[in-house]
């Protein structure tokens, strides 16, 4: 599923903009397992969390037994759309989603991807 790897893209670019902004403020990160820890732990990026959610629910989907339906896949993609809709006026998600496309431009580059992606899906 093409989702999958795109939306792990942008999880990646987000991960690392986020990282770049934090050592800025708190010093280097000295580890991935430091890294790991603290996208798991550290309030810095629990906006992060709802992201991290949808790839580990398409991994779900993929991972059944069984082919997802055509209705599981138009829910997830409803989802994805819904979760990706930056807003500079939002909160949580939609907030920190906006801030990091301002100042990374690889955040921007996935962001296209995803959008081509369910562009291509609704087609």
């Amino acid at each position: 599923m093409d989702i999958r790897h795109s939306l792990l893209g942008l999880h990646k670019a987000l991960i690392i903009a986020e990282q770049l902004t934090y050592e800025r403020i708190n010093g280097r990160v000295s580890s991935t397992g430091q890294l790991l820890q603290l996208v798991l732990n550290d309030p810095w990026f629990t906006w992060l969390h709802p992201l991290s959610q949808m790839v580990i629910r398409v991994d779900e989907l993929l991972d059944d037994d069984m082919d997802p339906t055509t209705v599981e896949v138009e829910h997830f993609l409803a989802e994805v759309r819904a979760l990706i809709r930056p807003s500079e006026e939002g909160d949580g998600f939609e907030r920190s989603y906006y801030e990091a496309l301002q100042r990374a431009p690889d955040v921007i580059f996935a962001h296209v991807e995803v959008k081509k992606i369910l562009m291509k899906a609704a087609a």
